[in-house]
């Protein structure tokens, strides 16, 4: 109680200038601040022209002041204009430094706001946003301003406070802290400064339960709704962290070493894995965002770079994500991982990134579209899988996708999409979940859609040079068609067929292809070990940014872009359909067609019970049972499963080296499984005994609990 009383008086305080004294620490910090604001480009012909178009009283005349709705609030137009043109005037180089007219004009803009003190009705503005923009015109104008703008602009900059509603704990409050902190900066409280520094280190925890913040896994969880927002509010907790980190490392603030530590395993292990390359962002991971025009770019190389000037703890894999964010080496890297509690797997390569994203009864398909964004997303959570080998296939495509062709979904073909308020749904499915022993893995997942009567038994099986994914037991009803879409990405090149025994490269258009062993395009092959029914589209596809994000920023205008989209149909009404493809990233087209001929992988099974296959080269099993079973490869290698369950065996010359198993519903306490090997495990959570009457090993694995229910589990042999 003491303590929030000293920090509310220290809040109070914050609003009167002056009260505190300064000291060497502060004025070095106060430097920085805004030394790094310097850092933004100026153009004098922008700044013209806001001078010239600025009206009496102080506004713009393309904004409108008057919707303060959550999907406008063109104010931050007005907001940008302001420290655009505080930036000229401070920055040197420009052509308006120090210039009186400027001056001017920033008064008049900034006393229009101080009058009509604009609240939005998206909390997000009041307490972060406006807040942000404002403390940064504070500390670039600072005693060029008169004493009554300060006191009215650090009433409205003091929103941002951490007792504010936005503050709770989720990847906002270390934000609004940040600003909260600058304000203090600006008005030397060296007193509150301290207190919202130890504020920010003490948010970097893992959090318990089911609470908001940084998961155990190295995933984010912004909301209650366990939606998997590492990539968003997840990417600047960690991005307000490494900027405050740096900027008091030379203080008697700096950080301690466990919470910088922890930071940077999140950063490494959490969300560089779901980046391609550590670059760019995994659209798997992404939620509403990906309707946004600005969104997918690549990252940059900021915040490597500030945790390897605080620290030397894991310095040369910050370094590679630096390096590769600067292009200056090629990406090498090779991981299979899953979070657990996000119901998501990556799979990295050099030549290639991919991923599966799930849920469950445990979390949400898909964030809501909050604030009129993501107004499509009711399939993305369905399984999807998309593929990069680039890092460009996605994102421009956003306002002419197809939103219920998704790669690696299964979704039933109706009329049009439900409302947008029906797209966050709970799963009723516990199981769903990975194995994976940090090189490889495998999938395995008991979709039931929360939209269509649709059921199926969806797995994927990763290796090095390709992955297979498998269907079964799909089941639909309600008269519309039912498909498994193979990919749907930006159409780059020709794409060529090989379907009815011919090899054919394919004129644009839609086209249904009978006995389809293998279609390539792009750097990837789609291999059919039975041949099928596909059906190929590459062509144009239109719509508009409006049409998936209503914010009034969003372009109306029509976009046209040439599309490459593969799917099979499992028809109206489907009864224990199944597919089966092999997917062959970063590889020439002749590649393809000899693996199509001879592939390296063989499915063992492919049923409502077991789904597996095996690598003859890597010598490696993946099984997922969803129940007990018994798995035969090349009738050598036999496994009976106990229970349900996710199951990789990786051998060399025939013998057995590791065992890697994973529980996906989360509620197992051990997993029994026999083997028809003489195994030693060197493990204390592993037993095996040999029964001499069945010449089997029984084995018995003590799996992870709450809150590493989900994790794998791998045994050296």
């Amino acid at each position: 109680m003491m303590k929030r009383i000293l920090m509310l008086a220290a809040y109070f305080l914050m609003l009167v200038p002056g009260v505190f004294a300064s000291d060497p620490d502060m004025e070095l910090l106060r430097k920085k601040i805004i030394a790094g604001l310097l850092t933004h480009d100026v153009h004098d012909a922008h700044v013209g022209t806001l001078l010239a178009t600025i009206g009496e009283d102080g506004s713009w005349s393309g904004i409108d002041y008057g919707d303060v709705s959550r999907t406008a609030f063109q104010h931050v137009r007005h907001l940008d204009h302001l420290l655009r043109m505080s930036l000229a005037y401070r920055k040197n180089g420009s052509a308006f430094k120090g210039k009186k007219e400027l001056k001017n004009a920033i008064h008049l803009a900034l006393d229009f706001w101080l009058k009509n003190d604009f609240i939005s009705k998206n909390w997000w503005h009041n307490e972060i946003g406006t807040p942000n923009d404002l403390t940064s015109v504070l500390l670039l104008m600072d005693n060029e301003l008169t004493k009554p703008q300060i006191e009215k602009t650090l009433a409205i900059t003091a929103r941002a406070h951490i007792n504010a509603w936005g503050a709770r704990q989720s990847g906002d409050r270390i934000k609004i802290a940040g600003i909260q902190a600058k304000n203090a900066l600006f008005l030397r409280n060296a007193v509150l400064f301290e207190t919202l520094m130890k504020v920010i280190e003490g948010e970097i925890r893992f959090v318990p339960g089911n609470e908001r913040g940084l998961q155990y896994d190295y995933s984010f969880h912004h909301r209650d709704d366990r939606v998997n927002n590492t990539l968003s509010y997840g990417l600047q907790y960690a991005d307000v962290f490494a900027e405050w980190a740096d900027m008091v490392a030379e203080t008697r603030y700096r950080f301690s070493d466990a919470p910088l530590q922890l930071l940077i395993d999140y950063y490494l292990d959490g969300i560089c894995k779901m980046m391609a390359f550590g670059k760019y962002p995994d659209p798997g991971a992404t939620n509403r965002d990906i309707t946004r025009n600005r969104h997918g770019h690549a990252a940059g190389a900021a915040t490597p770079e500030r945790l390897m000037r605080v620290t030397g703890y894991r310095k040369e894999e910050l370094d590679g994500i630096a390096r590769i964010r600067r292009n200056e080496r090629k990406p090498n890297l090779s991981y299979g991982a899953f979070f657990w509690e996000s119901e998501y797997y990556v799979h990295q390569r050099p030549q290639y990134f991919t991923s599966v994203r799930m849920f469950s009864s445990r979390n949400r398909n898909m964030e809501e579209p909050y604030n009129g964004e993501g107004l499509t997303n009711h399939h993305r959570g369905d399984g999807s899988n998309y593929l990069s080998l680039s890092g460009n296939e996605y994102f421009p495509l956003s306002p002419v996708y197809d939103w219920q062709k998704i790669p690696g979904t299964t979704v039933v073909q109706k009329p049009s999409l439900p409302s947008e308020n029906e797209i966050q749904k709970p799963g009723v499915m516990d199981f769903a979940g990975a194995v994976t022993d940090g090189k490889y893995g495998a999938v395995g997942f008991d979709f039931i859609s929360p939209h269509d009567p649709l059921k199926a038994r969806k797995a994927w099986f990763f290796f090095d040079d390709e992955y297979v994914c498998l269907g079964a037991d799909i089941t639909s009803a309600g008269g519309y068609p039912a498909v498994t879409t193979l990919n749907q990405c930006l159409l780059a090149g020709d794409v060529s067929a090989g379907y009815d025994d011919k090899e054919q490269t394919m004129l644009q258009g839609e086209h249904k292809l009978n006995n389809t062993a293998w279609v390539y395009h792009s750097g990837t092959g789609y291999i059919f070990p039975k041949p099928v029914q596909v059906v190929l589209s590459n062509r144009q596809q239109s719509g508009s940014w409006y049409g998936i994000n209503r914010q009034t920023a969003s372009s109306r205008e029509t976009v046209d872009m040439d599309v490459f989209k593969l799917w099979t149909d499992h028809g109206a009404n489907a009864s224990n359909a199944a597919y089966q493809y092999i997917v062959m990233p970063s590889c020439g087209k002749e590649q393809v067609i000899a693996a199509s001929a001879q592939p390296k992988v063989d499915i063992v099974s492919n049923t409502a019970d077991l789904q597996a296959v095996y690598h003859r080269e890597l010598e490696m099993l993946q099984a997922v049972f969803y129940k007990t079973g018994v798995i035969d490869v090349a009738g050598d290698l036999r496994i009976t499963a106990d229970s349900h369950g996710i199951v990789m065996i990786r051998s060399n010359n025939g013998v057995i080296k590791t065992i890697s198993v994973a529980d996906p519903s989360r509620k197992l306490g051990k997993l029994h499984f026999t083997i028809n090997r003489r195994i030693h495990p060197q493990a204390a959570h592993c037993s095996a005994v040999w029964n001499e009457a069945e010449n089997v090993s029984e084995v018995s694995v003590e799996l992870p609990q709450s809150p590493f229910a989900g994790k794998s589990v791998t045994i050296n042999l």
